[in-house]
């Protein structure tokens, strides 16, 4: 018992993608999964962020890996870029070559670029959708399709945006794909309930990952409640509970993790 509650999630299997930077979010959920015992599979595509304004970690996925082997767990690792339709269940085929099973999915990658209504091409709209929507719909389904039933704690977790608390005018193709996934996880969830798994969104609000420059850190910082950005990390705690048993009876919510702000 005791083993059980300072690990809940030991003996299970966590794929978690988008993970390519140290002060990410992916990075800080992969970390609190494995503190809970789970091994994992990371997906990353650091040519994504190398064009970037932040660009790559400085150590790469190998400093990534090592940080995480840290505490214990087995960690694997496949790049793949999400823009090629066949990606998606070519990182699912190797995490379930490398482990036999995976009972954990978080969807966390993004393809995240600005774009007002003026300044959209046909092409950032097709690359936002093709990562953030078709990416993750074919991560789903091929996890469903290899999934084992009969093992405990099938948890799908998704993430999106504040697009549908306020208005981002900036980031139209990005807000129209993650409010793709926003209405979907209903959906899914009720299609995965009956083999007992559950979906549930998470909007991790305004984070500090090093993307921002100072005039806009500034600018959500005054519309903060509890007067900080948010952390890698609250993210983080939110998406390993609702990975546990404590949250197997939730499914099919969007959750704003975002201190009160919008």
């Amino acid at each position: 018992m005791e083993q059980t509650t300072r690990a809940p999630l030991n003996g299970r299997v966590a794929l978690v993608t988008g993970v390519s930077r140290r002060n990410g979010i992916g990075f800080a959920i992969a970390r609190r999964l494995a503190e809970q015992g789970a091994d994992l599979f990371l997906h990353s595509w650091a040519p994504f962020d190398a064009a970037m304004p932040w660009g790559t970690d400085p150590g790469g996925i190998e400093a990534i890996c090592t940080e995480l082997r840290a505490t214990g767990r087995r960690v694997e690792q496949l790049a793949a870029d999400f823009r090629d339709a066949a990606a998606p269940e070519r990182v699912l085929r190797a995490a379930f070559t490398a482990f036999g099973q995976v009972d954990i999915l978080v969807a966390n990658h993004a393809y995240s670029t600005l774009g007002d209504l003026e300044a959209l091409t046909a092409a950032d709209i097709d690359a936002h959708l093709e990562v953030n929507v078709r990416g993750t719909l074919l991560l789903v389904q091929a996890w469903a399709a290899q999934h084992d039933d009969t093992r405990p704690g099938g948890r799908v977790i998704l993430l999106t945006s504040g697009q549908h608390l306020g208005p981002m005018p900036g980031e139209l193709a990005y807000i129209a794909s993650k409010g793709a996934l926003h209405q979907l996880t209903r959906s899914l969830a009720a299609h995965l309930a009956p083999r007992g798994i559950t979906v549930n969104t998470v909007n991790p609000g305004a984070t500090d990952t090093g993307y921002a420059d100072d005039a806009l850190r500034a600018a959500i910082l005054a519309r903060e409640p509890m007067g900080r950005w948010g952390e890698p990390n609250d993210a983080a705690r939110l998406i390993a509970w609702l990975c546990g048993d404590d949250a197997r009876w939730i499914t099919g919510e969007v959750v704003n993790s975002t201190g009160g702000g919008p």
